[in-house]
């Protein structure tokens, strides 16, 4: 075969490429090279790595490969990662392959390990290990993690404290906490509150906490007016 797997994917990705989308994507993700981005539509990405996993072959020799070059491969690694995984172990050091080379929030909010549902030990565990990165999206990945497997059956009040205890000074780290809390206030109202009425955030996030929360139609009136008495000047 004269062509490899890794041309061929950026081949086949090269044929869904949306000039348009790609060029208003690129202003979404200030932080990825507008020359690394290919410009292939999120769902049309899905449907790829859902025909995509069904090739042991090809797969595994694409998750073999990091780093790759454009945005969309690593959008498409983290898909193929999570649906092909069907063990927590593997699971969590594939992600540990891959989170090091994440360098925009979207490709970081974009991968959701569904594994994390069924084995929330293993997932607590590598999340408090992320929380401690000096990596902006991993740290931002364990927050949203956070924030998507963890705030319904599998919430401990102990994790408004990971997150009130981190403290950093990246624009998407602290995005992710104010979203992460604005969630909390409206699945854990009572344990999410104590936060801000504590004042363990800076005012930034804890503002920007607010400021979404009281944009959510899933909190009431009355709650909002609340929320909206513990902003800080």
């Amino acid at each position: 075969m004269t062509e490899n797997v890794i041309e061929r994917i950026e081949r086949e990705l090269r044929s869904m490429a949306d000039e348009p989308y790609r060029a208003f994507h690129a202003r979404l993700i200030p932080t990825v090279a507008p020359g690394r981005i290919i410009g292939v539509r999120t769902p049309q990405l899905r449907r790829y790595a859902r025909e995509l996993s069904r090739d042991d072959a090809m797969s595994e020799r694409f998750l073999a490969e990091l780093p790759h070059r454009y945005y969309e491969e690593y959008n498409l690694h983290g898909e193929l990662v999570t649906r092909r995984t069907k063990e927590i172990g593997r699971l969590i050091a594939e992600l540990d392959r891959l989170l090091p080379y994440v360098d925009n929030w979207a490709t970081c909010d974009m991968i959701s390990p569904k594994l994390f549902s069924r084995y929330p030990v293993q997932a607590e565990a590598a999340i408090v290990r992320w929380l401690r990165s000096g990596h902006t999206y991993t740290v931002r990945f364990a927050v949203v993690s956070l924030l998507g497997f963890f705030l319904d059956e599998h919430f401990r009040a102990e994790h408004l404290d990971w997150i009130c205890g981190l403290k950093s000074d990246e624009y998407y780290v602290r995005m992710a906490v104010a979203w992460y809390i604005s969630v909390a206030l409206v699945k854990q109202w009572d344990a999410a509150i104590g936060v801000l009425r504590c004042g363990c955030l800076d005012r930034e996030v804890h503002n920007k906490a607010i400021q979404k929360a009281v944009e959510s139609c899933r909190i009431s009136d009355e709650r909002k007016d609340l929320l909206r008495s513990l902003r800080r000047r």
